[in-house]
């Protein structure tokens, strides 16, 4: 996972167009698509890890951590397995996700969100 040790300390990247490291989603968690997700770790803050997070257009199941998130480019529907209503996300949209939560994520542009968890 690419690391930006600094972040934190007087530093800043643009989160939007940062190299990320890339991995295929495994099968058990691929819906349709060919899921590709990158991350980069930023830095801590106490006990949460401040990151940045994309996937390409595919569809995939998670189970959650406790995460606050900003989308910073693309657009999807993360839809819930206890029929909450489905978040649709584009650059901009803020959101929680409670850990445990059982998703299904709808990519339809190569979603980029920073993280914090």
């Amino acid at each position: 996972m690419t690391s930006i040790p600094s972040l934190l300390a007087n530093h800043a990247v643009h989160a939007a167009s940062m190299q990320l490291d890339y991995e295929d989603l495994p099968a058990s968690k691929a819906v349709s698509g060919a899921p590709r997700v990158g991350t980069a770790v930023l830095g801590h803050m106490g006990d949460n890890t401040i990151g940045v997070w994309e996937m390409s257009p595919s569809v995939s199941t998670d189970t959650e951590a406790d995460e606050f998130f900003i989308v910073l480019t693309g657009s999807g529907t993360v839809s819930f397995a206890d029929g909450s209503p489905d978040l649709h996300l584009q650059a901009g949209s803020v959101g929680h996700l409670k850990e445990g939560t059982q998703t299904t994520w709808t990519v339809t542009h190569t979603l980029r969100k920073i993280y914090i968890a």
